[in-house]
């Protein structure tokens, strides 16, 4: 959680795997505010070149807002790909030369009008690995104080506060469908029952 926003490097149990593939060209077809689309022509270590298309995405970060009395504050944002609204833990993008925790404390203020007298990183965990290079850090945020911030231009927030176990139900119940929220809460059931 230092100030790189570098993601760890990738495992596999057999690192053979890694080294017998060969990135032939890569080329960026676009790049747009959020994400960039690459495609990249690898041989296989049978010969065969295949297409990957890959999407390019900052690091970002996910956050468990928990008041002194138990309650979650969590966030009800317009999703368009979705087509609708989401239940979720307030998140976003580690900017350019911040670290995670920074990127956590920005995010808390501008999406619930907070900051955290204690955050604790949860874990970073790859969000489709199959296809985006995005990585996310999640945290609990504890001891939380009155903050400025302004949501994104582009996000309709609406804050939702719920006592843990009732977090935890909609959660088991589908009614929480975003995984980073889905991760997040999960990390941070243990330290909340503590």
């Amino acid at each position: 959680y230092g100030r790189s926003s570098h993601k760890p490097e990738g495992r596999s149990r057999d690192h053979k795997l890694e080294t017998s593939l060969e990135l032939i060209r890569s080329e960026h077809v676009y790049r747009g505010r959020v994400v960039s689309l690459r495609l990249d022509d690898v041989r296989l270590e049978d010969g065969r070149v295949v297409r990957w298309e890959v999407v390019e995405h900052a690091p970002s970060v996910t956050i468990v807002p928990v008041r002194a009395d138990g309650t979650v504050v969590l966030i009800e944002q317009y999703r368009h790909p979705m087509g609708g609204v989401l239940l979720e833990t307030p998140a976003g993008n580690v900017g350019p030369g911040e670290t995670p925790a920074e990127a956590a404390q920005r995010e808390l203020a501008e999406e619930i009008g907070c900051r955290a007298e204690e955050l604790i990183p949860l874990c970073g965990f790859y969000l489709a690995p199959g296809w985006t290079t995005e990585y996310m850090h999640a945290f609990l945020a504890r001891g939380l104080v009155p903050a400025d911030g302004q949501p994104d231009e582009d996000e309709r927030i609406s804050l939702v506060e719920l006592p843990w176990d009732e977090a935890m139900r909609r959660m088991r119940a589908g009614e929480i469908a975003d995984c980073k929220s889905m991760a997040a809460l999960a990390l941070a059931d243990a330290y909340v029952r503590r």
